[in-house]
């Protein structure tokens, strides 16, 4: 797959990207594809385990109904559940705000070995709090001290320190890849309606998501300003035609696979020599039992 269609940078804008995928695979088609890229990505895993040098970080931020949850059940199923550990990021906690606001994203990296899923990630840190900057005001930071005191140089200040914790991440050995679920507002009102409509969707909705949606243009703008400012080489931004969601998690696999596969380096151990050179005396000593 030519992914770059899908990579941000600093000067692409979101209206320079679709909500819905070109040339799309029939819904069958893109699953079925979806499944060999799923057991690519968890041989991949095995690789990376037993490697335990490097390890892999997957951000997913996008608007509510943009199907984060569904594309990370479906993209990480056949993976072994002891070398994946997901995190999602809610409201700090009063422990969390006493940090610093990566404080709880340090914590809950993966280790080596390991693959790692944000599900919302550190960039809730410029998203949320950017359309609302009252929630700022409880990290009791230095210089705030009412929402006046936030300005452009502040959200500068925090790109720079987010582009440099992803770079201590990626000089130590992790691999970070960054998902933006690009959901067109037409399709979030449908995923919304839907939930209202059917019985055993209605605990999914709130709400709050009618008065979030209110903001939309407000997100668009902290989404943009955000993928601008941190999509870096060592840490990209893939911004994913979140309309159809069999292609949306086809892409993601796809992108996945095509990166991870070729890293010659990231391969099983060898064998201890005296432990290889014995092999056989094993195999005798198992069969004559």
């Amino acid at each position: 797959m030519d992914f770059e269609r899908y990579r941000a940078t600093s000067t692409k804008k979101l209206a320079d990207f679709t909500t819905k995928p070109e040339n799309p695979l029939t819904e069958k088609a893109a699953k079925k594809a979806m499944k060999k890229n799923r057991k690519a990505l968890a041989d991949f895993q095995e690789r990376l385990y037993a490697h335990d040098r490097n390890s892999v970080l997957v951000c997913f931020q996008g608007m509510d109904t943009s199907g984060k949850d569904s594309l990370i059940r479906e993209v990480f199923k056949d993976f072994n559940v002891r070398g994946l550990e997901q995190n999602s990021f809610k409201t700090p906690t009063d422990l969390e705000l006493s940090h610093g606001y990566l404080w709880r994203h340090y914590v809950a990296l993966p280790r080596k070995g390991h693959f790692g899923i944000f599900n919302r990630s550190h960039y809730e840190n410029v998203l949320v709090t950017r359309v609302h900057p009252e929630y700022l005001l409880k990290e009791n930071l230095p210089d705030i001290h009412s929402i006046d005191d936030i300005t452009d140089d502040f959200w500068k200040m925090r790109f720079e320190q987010i582009n440099n914790f992803e770079k201590e991440l990626t000089e130590n050995g992790m691999i970070v890849f960054k998902f933006f679920l690009n959901l067109s507002k037409e399709e979030q009102k449908n995923r919304l309606l839907r939930r209202l409509n059917l019985p055993e969707k209605n605990w999914k909705f709130s709400a709050g998501d009618l008065k979030e949606r209110e903001l939309w243009d407000k997100y668009m703008y902290a989404y943009e300003q955000a993928i601008q400012h941190t999509s870096k080489e060592n840490a990209p931004w893939f911004v994913i035609p979140a309309d159809d969601k069999p292609m949306a998690r086809y892409i993601v696999s796809s992108i996945l696979r095509d990166s991870l596969d070729p890293l010659e380096h990231i391969k099983f151990p060898s064998l201890e020599e005296d432990t290889a050179s014995r092999l056989e005396e094993f195999k005798t000593i198992l069969n004559n039992e």
